[in-house]
């Protein structure tokens, strides 16, 4: 094979791969009697690179290995040939995917001081769920935390080919910064606060309530006026007097009983 075949062959290979291809991986798809050396692919690639330049596509090499794919801009042009969207992540997941990126391995704990928020559950499930944090280890401290770090996956995502080549952090002055050099988009939620319902017993607005409670102590204070204004000894010797019949009552009483 001369080098014009064996570099479309590596691109033929690449196109027909689902994930991206190491270069081990190429050379053992040679048959052996027409297997070139590795310096051979490698300038292949890199003629294959060069041709790309001037095209829609690109071929880079990330993490897992080399791959072809269809440039930023021009893929933004074709969401429409896809049903399905690429998901949206929220702004909170993307700092503590930042954080796990940048001072790995870090624990749970940590990037909550750095945060000064804690962190969702669903936030380091949906990242181990993308395979794009894993558990490093655990600290040698007490409760011994899981420490987390990035995968393989991560870098590819975002066409890395190492941990090397994420942006210095003093590129990444403000938030518009980081989506605009990693092309991430934020989860915008519409959050619609309410006013809270005020129980109508402490709204001090109300003047209906404030009448009423007027009413009510004025009424109180009337009674407990009352109340105090009584002798006690005279109402006992009234309610004893109650109790004993008068001299026609006894009278009476005595005349229904006599049998004439």
């Amino acid at each position: 094979m001369n080098q014009t075949d064996i570099m479309y062959f590596i691109e033929s290979a690449l196109l027909a791969s689902d994930k991206p291809l190491k270069l081990d991986k190429i050379l053992d798809l040679f048959e052996d009697t027409d297997k070139p050396d590795r310096s051979t692919i490698k300038i292949c690639i890199k003629k294959l690179q060069q041709e790309y330049l001037s095209r829609n596509i690109e071929l880079i090499e990330v993490a897992s290995g080399y791959r072809v794919q269809i440039k930023t801009e021009t893929s933004k042009k074709l969401d429409k040939l896809w049903e399905w969207r690429s998901p949206r992540y929220s702004r909170a997941l993307f700092e503590t995917l930042a954080l796990i990126a940048y001072k790995q391995p870090i624990t749970r704990g940590e990037i909550e001081m750095v945060r000064g928020v804690s962190v969702s559950s669903n936030i380091i499930k949906s990242l181990m769920e993308r395979q794009w944090i894993y558990i490093a280890g655990q600290r040698d401290v007490p409760g011994r935390p899981e420490m987390f770090g990035t995968t393989k996956s991560f870098l590819d995502y975002f066409g890395l080919k190492s941990i090397n080549e994420l942006p210095p952090l003093s590129d990444l002055s403000d938030w518009d910064d980081i989506k605009e050099k990693l092309d991430i988009h934020d989860t915008k939620v519409s959050e619609k606060v309410e006013k809270p319902k005020v129980n109508p017993i402490l709204d001090d607005n109300s003047s209906t309530l404030s009448s009423h409670i007027e009413e009510s102590t004025s009424k109180d204070m009337e009674s407990a006026l009352k109340i105090s204004e009584v002798k006690f000894e005279e109402l006992i010797h009234d309610e004893a007097n109650e109790n004993i019949p008068s001299s026609s009552e006894q009278k009476e009483d005595v005349n229904s009983l006599d049998p004439k």
